[in-house]
């Protein structure tokens, strides 16, 4: 029986679109494809990737995740 809890959870709190982003992907490929996801939003994708990174249980796919993520990050505080 699995029971479950009233909680919410953080996760449902981001935005979690369809982005086709895969870890067998050039990188650039990766990352293009998903700020399309976002529509261009730079912070948005970050924090989508970062969480991608967060809860995900392949290792390759959270290194990735997390690369991408740091690089939006960066795309986004050189642009403000």
């Amino acid at each position: 029986m699995v029971v479950k809890s009233k909680k919410k959870q953080w996760f449902n709190n981001i935005d979690r679109s369809e982005t086709g982003w895969k870890k067998d992907m050039p990188t650039d490929q990766r990352r293009k494809v998903a700020l399309k996801a976002h529509k261009g939003d730079l912070l948005a994708t970050a924090r989508s990737l970062m969480a991608l990174a967060n809860v995900t249980r392949d290792d390759r796919t959270a290194k990735l995740a997390k690369s991408d993520a740091l690089y939006f990050y960066r795309e986004y505080d050189r642009k403000k």
